[in-house]
């Protein structure tokens, strides 16, 4: 599932390739991606103006000159892909609109668990997905009092609680192990047990990664492609997620693979043990 540094990738690839572009046509081929009715969704869009395409933690915002915004979330395996031609999508491209200039922008997911929801652009922050999600990495809302206090409050794993986007948004399962490793947590720690000094490591340690794994493009396990169809990088950089078996890179111990909150999970028996 695309986490909070291929979203980023893709919404600045987004701006690159259509800002600015006006739709003229829309042609759905799967209706349970959008959320609510297709005729509306079709009559409010078609003739509006991409102003520019934003995002809050998972989520891509498309900002449009009518005042209107689209949600849309790519879940496991959505992307958008910009061709000249129609006949260039394949048939897992469920939502083509097609531009003005003559070029066409696709949404394609494999698995069609994407959504897309149109709101108006005052309310998108309100919208329940949205309005839940907790502070976000690299911004000021997420200070390491907020974390503290977030984490203070949670009995279940720390793994689970870094998932559930409440306490920190934009995190997913590759980049929570890479965390835990980095600040020597162990994944099953109860939340509301992890130390001061933990917490302290943990907090820069989480700007640090997504810094880093935007910079790298994002991180290519499987399907994941940017806008523009390049992959990431930051997959050449994972210390412990799909390295079961490898040795730590920190003390040399094999990198051992567990269920945490029913997703697998990476982590070094050494480095990272629970609290006594």
């Amino acid at each position: 599932m695309p986490e909070l540094p291929e979203v980023e990738t893709v919404r600045r690839g987004l701006n690159q390739l259509i800002k600015g572009a006006k739709i003229s046509d829309i042609n759905i081929r799967y209706d349970k991606i959008i959320v609510g009715s297709t005729t509306d969704f079709k009559q409010q869009l078609i003739g509006a103006t991409i102003v520019e395409v934003s995002r809050r933690a998972k989520y891509l915002l498309f900002h449009f000159d009518n005042n209107l915004t689209m949600i849309s979330h790519l879940r496991m395996e959505g992307k958008y892909q910009v061709r000249d031609s129609q006949s260039e999508f394949d048939k897992h491209v469920h939502v083509i609109f097609c531009l003005e200039d003559g070029r066409f922008l696709g949404y394609r997911d494999v698995r069609k668990f994407g959504k897309m929801q149109l709101v108006d652009r005052s309310t998108e922050m309100q919208v329940k997905s949205i309005a839940a999600l907790g502070p976000e990495p690299l911004t000021p809302q997420y200070t390491l009092a907020s974390l503290q206090q977030g984490l203070q409050k949670k009995k279940k794993s720390i793994k689970a609680t870094l998932l559930d986007q409440h306490v920190v948004s934009g995190l997913g399962n590759i980049y929570v192990d890479e965390v835990l490793w980095r600040a020597k947590i162990h994944p099953e720690e109860p939340a509301n047990k992890v130390t001061t000094a933990q917490i302290t490591d943990l907090y820069p340690i989480i700007n640090d990664e997504i810094k880093t794994a935007i910079a790298a493009g994002g991180t290519t396990i499987r399907s994941y492609v940017d806008a523009t169809g390049h992959q990431g990088n930051f997959q050449l950089q994972l210390n412990v997620y799909k390295q079961e078996g490898n040795p730590c890179a920190r003390c040399g111990t094999p990198i051992e693979k567990i269920k945490v909150a029913g997703r697998g999970t990476h982590f070094c028996p050494h480095c990272q043990v629970l609290n006594q």
